[in-house]
């Protein structure tokens, strides 16, 4: 057991209760709130929330803040804390819990009955790599990346509530600590380094092995879409029937931070999927219409695709070839394709992406893992094929005197 000055809790062997719950409302005015284990609505992150949606937050944004929230208010209930009367010693002590526990299993929906047990974790450790992809699997503890988004929420949330003149008088998620006599960092102090990933890109042999496991033409033609248009997976669930534009190849979505409608360039292959699809789909009764939305269930009664149903998809085929590829890995592969493609300006690949910062399509450009491996492997060659090029000596030198000096035959 960890203990610091202030703080005896036993957190090796701490499990946060289940108690509250995140809630779609269906509302646009608030599209999440958050209930306490009482049932009640959460005040300071229903003001909190109303803040983010001031600014331009998506409900996508506010639902990932808000699992945060309830993972932070679970633990003061657990301990017995009010939001505003939580200090320094309860955020580090949080911080602490987070590097040591191992993250919850969810039950699927189909197998949540009375008594149910939470399966054993899928994800195996993470250093064991994938023998299809060379990618990690997701570890059994919270991710650096989990991690640092969690105290980045936490810390803007007691942020906002200072400057409404509620909440503690101190953030007990301070900023990081002077250095020299410097300013304060700008990173949290119980931010942890995130390492830098590298693009995860789907080389063209294992792209082609997924979309053959593939199963219906709808899901041929979203595949074929993402990894040409680069599109966020979100993005293109939100095109509707009048987006569509075969004769110039374009179809619109809507960005996901700037809620922009933007057309983007797509595939000649990518309509043709779309075509066969929606042949598929009117014939089968799906609503048709310039509004209706463009990708729906393949069973009745039929629904807008969602994106947890589009990941569901790719799961399916993953679980045919063995892989972990994922949906936002095809958004890589379109960027690192058109960046390779020396006609292609970098700005152009910025503005298909949707990036405000050129910096950020930067990220795109350095190659995979597969790629390094095998430029490494050629170099090897071209240092072996080298090697036994016989040297021509210059003009007055006689080779067999060289062959005696140097051992050469």
């Amino acid at each position: 057991m960890f203990e610091l000055q202030g703080s005896r809790r036993d957190l090796a062997d701490f499990v946060l209760p289940e108690t509250g719950r995140l809630v779609e409302t269906g509302k646009a005015a608030m599209p999440y709130v958050l209930l306490d284990g009482a049932g009640a609505v959460v005040g300071p992150a229903e003001l909190f929330f109303a803040e983010l949606q001031a600014c331009g937050r998506p409900a996508s944004t506010l639902r990932s803040y808000g699992m945060d929230l309830l993972r932070w208010w679970r633990w003061l209930s657990a301990w017995e804390v009010e939001w505003d009367r939580a200090g320094r010693a309860d955020a580090r002590d949080f911080a602490r819990w987070m590097q040591m526990t191992r993250k919850p299993t969810r039950v699927h929906w189909r197998h949540r009955r009375d008594g149910a047990v939470a399966p054993a974790a899928r994800s195996g450790p993470a250093a064991v790599p994938n023998p299809v992809t060379g990618r990690a699997a997701p570890g059994l503890q919270y991710a650096a990346s989990t991690r640092a988004h969690c105290e980045t929420v936490l810390r803007t949330f007691y942020d906002f509530h200072l400057s409404e003149g509620a909440g503690p008088l101190v953030n007990p998620f301070p900023q990081g600590r002077r250095a020299s006599g410097g300013p304060a960092g700008r990173a949290g102090q119980y931010r942890p380094s995130v390492p830098w990933r590298q693009p995860r890109r789907i080389p063209d042999g294992g792209f082609n092995d997924l979309f053959a496991a593939l199963r219906s033409n709808r899901d041929r033609a979203l595949l074929a879409f993402w990894v040409s248009n680069g599109a966020r997976a979100e993005e293109l669930l939100s095109s509707r029937q009048r987006d569509v534009l075969p004769g110039e190849q374009l179809l619109g979505v809507v960005r996901k931070g700037t809620r922009a409608y933007q057309q983007l360039p797509s595939s000649a292959d990518a309509f043709v999927w779309l075509r066969l699809y929606q042949e598929e789909a009117w014939a089968a009764g799906v609503p048709r219409g310039p509004g209706r939305v463009l990708w729906w269930t393949l069973r009745r009664p039929f629904r807008p695709l969602t994106y947890h149903a589009a990941r569901a998809m790719l799961e399916r085929a993953n679980a045919l070839l063995g892989a972990n590829w994922t949906l936002h890995d095809l958004r890589h592969t379109a960027a690192y394709r058109l960046a390779r493609d020396p006609a292609v300006a970098l700005t152009d690949v910025q503005w298909v992406l949707g990036h405000a910062h050129l910096t950020t399509t930067q990220l795109y450009l350095p190659a995979g893992r597969d790629e390094v491996i095998e430029s490494v492997r050629e170099h090897h060659l071209r240092q072996i094929r080298a090697a036994r090029i016989p040297a021509v000596p210059a003009p007055g030198y006689r080779p067999e005197t060289l062959n005696m000096l140097f051992g050469t035959g």
